[in-house]
């Protein structure tokens, strides 16, 4: 009951709060996804190159949040940048490589053989095939991976406000300053709603654009 007193209560503050941990989210998901993918997509012919970036993203990934953007600090601050969102967006896209990365890959290097080369007997290029035939294919295997990253992105971004780049994490960590209960709970209870509601929206925007002969 406190804990509900206290959204009610502090219910604008909270939709602040709210937007601000989306926008972060969605600027890093939106360079994550343009930079992911396309490396997903050329490293799939590559297959040495693609050890080295799939290590690498493995690794990053295995960084614990508050040691990367405790690592950003002195570097960022070079532009004056060292906290805030500038920093969280930057950890961010880096958590994100790794499941996209992987995802594409995989999903790009499992299209059917027999797909890929009925195209060419039509007389489709190689940018052809992997737009018209590869891609389509490939995308509910790259949206789960995207799926993934956003939901990783929520939970770690929630850790950025640590670094004061604001959002959800701002709630929980002043209520851990404060021994505050029902303030920690009001941050992780819209946490969590805001990682189901994204991974519900992207699996629909998946279903959407998924072509009807696969699903």
């Amino acid at each position: 009951m406190e804990v509900l007193n206290f959204i009610v209560e502090h219910a604008e503050e909270l939709q602040v709060l709210t937007l601000e941990h989306i926008q972060i989210v969605s600027i890093a998901l939106g360079i994550a996804i343009l930079t992911a993918v396309p490396i997903g997509i050329y490293i799939t012919s590559r297959p040495k190159l693609a050890s080295i970036v799939l290590y690498v993203s493995g690794i990053i990934m295995t960084i614990p949040s508050v040691a990367l953007f405790g690592l950003m600090i002195p570097v960022l601050s070079i532009i004056d940048q060292g906290t805030g969102i500038v920093p969280a967006i930057v950890a961010l896209i880096l958590y994100s490589q790794l499941p996209i990365i992987r995802n594409t890959y995989t999903a790009i290097r499992n299209v059917d053989p027999a797909m890929i080369e009925a195209g060419k007997g039509m007389g489709m290029t190689n940018r052809q095939i992997l737009f018209e035939v590869k891609i389509p294919l490939a995308l509910p295997v790259i949206m789960a991976g995207v799926r993934t990253a956003v939901v990783i992105n929520i939970g770690i971004a929630a850790i950025a406000a640590f670094i004061g780049a604001g959002g959800l994490g701002d709630y929980i960590f002043r209520g851990i300053s404060r021994n505050y209960s029902a303030m920690i709970w009001a941050g992780a209870i819209f946490v969590s709603i805001l990682a189901l509601t994204a991974d519900f929206v992207l699996g629909r925007i998946e279903n959407f654009l998924t072509p009807k002969g696969i699903k």
